[in-house]
């Protein structure tokens, strides 16, 4: 039977091996699917035929079965009507039918075999296509929750990334701090020595000597005005 050769794998398929050779469980699972139910189609197709022969040997049997017993009574009725040469010819037909029957009985139970396996494989295509279905959609989600995952992981690598930039950018800053103040101290050392003596001096100066007005009121005290 070529036909049971060739979905003989569907017989011995597991699912979850099925979904660890996916790439991309999200993908794979719906053209398995896809797959499974072409296989399915075929499978049905097919198991009705070979079922139908089961039934066309099963009723060649039967047939057989009624001519041979039919013609063991006629050959009962010819001796009991003294006529042993026509119990002979209906004992000769009836041999001649059990020899088939022999080989009808045989090709039947090939073909009763034959739909046996194939209903098996056709319900375990359909019991297989059942489960895939019923575990579709949580396939899909975790696949979901792992790229949501990697998502979340690329981020986290980005802001690891951010984080050494602002170190390094503090870092920077403090090296512009210590430039900035050492170039001040560098201008304040170039600048000319406070001389104290000096600021001193200009405080003393001017010490005792009278302001302008000072003046024009002792004047106009000596003159009466």
């Amino acid at each position: 039977m070529g036909m049971l050769s060739r979905f003989g794998d569907i017989v011995s398929a597991n699912i979850n091996a099925l979904l660890d050779k996916a790439e991309n469980p999200s993908k794979m699972i719906d053209q398995y699917l896809r797959n499974m139910s072409n296989d399915l189609a075929e499978v049905k197709k097919e198991t009705a035929g070979i079922m139908a022969e089961e039934s066309r040997t099963k009723r060649l049997v039967d047939e057989n079965a009624k001519e041979v017993a039919k013609y063991t009574d006629l050959a009962k009725k010819a001796l009991v009507a003294g006529n042993e040469d026509d119990a002979r010819v209906f004992l000769t037909k009836k041999q001649d039918l059990e020899a088939a029957g022999a080989g009808l009985q045989t090709a039947y139970a090939m073909a009763h075999e034959n739909a046996i396996k194939m209903r098996q494989m056709h319900d375990k295509l359909v019991r297989d296509i059942n489960e895939l279905n019923s575990r579709r959609q949580t396939i899909k989600a975790k696949v979901a929750v792992a790229k949501t995952q990697e998502r979340v992981n690329k981020l986290g690598a980005a802001s690891d990334k951010a984080g050494a930039a602002v170190t390094a950018f503090e870092r920077m800053e403090e090296k512009a701090d210590r430039m900035l103040d050492q170039a001040n101290a560098m201008a304040d050392l170039n600048s000319q020595p406070f001389d104290e003596a000096q600021a001193l001096e200009q405080k003393y100066k001017n010490a005792g000597s009278e302001s302008v007005e000072d003046e024009l009121t002792a004047l106009k005290a000596q003159l009466g005005l």
